[in-house]
């Protein structure tokens, strides 16, 4: 359903060469951030296109992020139709969760609020 990062996609991407390549790099960068325990890539359909995590997860966390992140953005544009969602920040106890949105993408990277005091 969708690749996992790290891999190598196997049907490229038309002019994609050194923009996936600035993908694969911001990606991995994210990736080493202490307590980052994953990372979801959705559409704007809000279908998974890369992950870090196993299928069953990837796809909750796409589906269900996507759209309080859609909610989130027309409440925004409510309360003022100038304005639009660049950010939105979700704590709990056991996770935090970083939602920055895009015109096509979403990126979504989940990680461990207390990695200091774990540590």
């Amino acid at each position: 359903v969708f690749a996992p990062l790290g891999r190598a996609r196997t049907t490229p991407r038309p002019a994609a060469g050194p923009a996936m390549s600035e993908v694969e790099e911001t990606i991995n960068r994210i990736r080493t951030h202490k307590g980052v325990t994953g990372i979801v890539i959705v559409n704007s359909e809000g279908v998974p296109i890369r992950s870090t995590f196993e299928n069953k997860q990837t796809l909750q966390y796409s589906a269900l992020i996507s759209q309080l992140a859609s909610k989130a953005r027309s409440v925004v544009r409510d309360l003022d139709p100038q304005n639009d969602l660049t950010f939105l920040r979700i704590r709990s106890k056991k996770h935090e969760i970083m939602v920055a949105p895009d015109r096509e993408y979403i990126l979504i990277v989940i990680q461990d609020p207390n990695a200091d005091q774990n540590a």
